[in-house]
């Protein structure tokens, strides 16, 4: 009995360590990872929530862009930081990608991050220059199916998702077109506007305004609702089923970073991520606000790793 009595004192000791070091967290400037130069979706959402962290917390929140490497140099930083909770990883779906598409990545997921929250998710769009006929993406397949090898497809690189969405339309509809990767969005969006590359599936919120404004035709989301406010339709709305892809904005931490700080920034973030101006702002970038607990994201994340190693593999897309 009195073992017993210890053992529930020593928790309760724990239980008030912990809560005692959150109210004292952060003590000192937090340096934020972002492992893409500056710029991107990725970095701006980073920027927005960062910004607010500072003024909620009383502390610098301050970005360090650390590109290269399809990310993983940024990753690996991350993953060698102390786990104190004065490093935070703001990543991509590179994170959940890269281990599949590279034959070697300076990180492990599951053992060297704790998955905070997901911010919020972009989704992967279909897109085409005004000039093709197909007015949506169930269109645009019958065109591809009547003509087998005679279209192209643009991605803003290879193992991106929007590559990978690609490959899995591919795969599930037997399809025959050609895939033209560019480096990065923007490449991929003028050669899209020049007509060059006619349609393209990318990350909607490099190009939201083009699409707003009638110069690309928005053809389909990939994910399973609707952008808010939009009346771009999903997949599954054209009857194309099981085809959910998205880039993500997902928070991490290195691990043992003591769960305190975890749930105080998980919490921080949900809340910067709902109020209406960053919600907005976030939507404006094509990027759908989350913040989901962190329980709830790392089921995500390990999801999204067998996800994409298995179409990595059945394309038969080479390692880098």
């Amino acid at each position: 009995m009195q073992s017993i009595i210890r053992v529930l004192v020593s928790l309760a000791a724990l239980v008030l360590a912990g809560s005692a070091f959150a109210q004292q967290y952060p003590a000192k400037t937090v340096k934020i990872i972002v492992p893409f130069p500056a710029g991107g979706v990725t970095d701006i959402a980073a920027r927005l929530i960062g910004q607010k962290l500072s003024e909620k917390l009383g502390q610098q929140f301050y970005i360090e862009n650390q590109g290269g490497a399809g990310g993983n140099i940024g990753m690996g930083n991350a993953a060698k930081a102390p786990g104190d909770g004065y490093t935070i990883l703001f990543a991509s779906s590179s994170i959940v990608v890269n281990p599949s598409l590279y034959n070697k990545v300076p990180y492990d997921v599951s053992k060297d991050f704790i998955p905070v929250t997901k911010a919020g998710a972009s989704p992967n769009a279909w897109m085409a220059n005004p000039s093709v006929p197909a007015k949506n993406l169930k269109e645009l397949v019958d065109l591809i199916k009547k003509e087998p090898g005679k279209h192209s497809v643009g991605s803003p690189g290879a193992g991106t998702t929007p590559s990978l969405s690609i490959e899995m339309l591919k795969i599930r509809l037997g399809l025959d077109f050609v895939t033209v990767p560019f480096a990065g969005g923007g490449p991929m969006i003028q050669s899209l506007l020049g007509n060059h590359t006619p349609v393209a599936c990318g990350a909607i919120g490099n190009s939201m305004n083009l699409i707003n404004e009638g110069k690309l035709r928005a053809l389909a989301v990939t994910t399973k609702k609707r952008l808010p406010g939009s009346n771009i339709p999903t997949l599954g709305e054209l009857g194309i089923k099981d085809q959910e892809a998205e880039t993500m904005t997902g928070v991490f931490v290195p691990a043992g970073t003591p769960k305190a700080i975890v749930d105080v920034l998980q919490q921080e973030i949900l809340t910067i991520v709902k109020t209406p101006d960053i919600s907005a702002r976030l939507l404006q970038l094509g990027i759908v606000p989350e913040g989901d607990s962190s329980a709830d994201f790392t089921a995500y994340v390990k999801a999204e790793i067998a996800k994409w190693k298995d179409v990595i593999e059945k394309a038969k897309i080479k390692k880098i």
